[in-house]
C-alpha cells in the first residue's frame, strides 16, 4: 500500500471511531478521511497541497 492509501484509511478510522453512528457520523468519517488522504499525499509528494490554497495568481 502506498502512502495515500494508509493515510485515508488511517482518517476513516480515526472518523468511524470518533462518531457512532447516524448522517453526520458519516460525514464526519468522510471528511476525516479526506483529510487523511491529503496530508498523506502532500508528505509523499502525490498531491500539491499548498497549489490548491494558494489560488490562481494575480497579475
Amino acid at each position: 500500500m502506498n502512502t495515500l492509501t494508509i493515510g485515508l484509511f488511517t482518517g476513516l478510522l480515526l472518523g468511524v471511531a470518533a462518531a457512532a453512528g447516524g448522517f453526520w457520523g458519516f460525514v464526519v468519517t468522510a471528511l476525516l478521511g479526506l483529510v487523511g488522504a491529503a496530508v498523506a499525499g502532500q508528505v509523499s509528494g502525490e498531491i500539491d497541497v499548498t497549489a490548491v490554497l494558494r489560488g490562481r495568481d494575480r497579475e
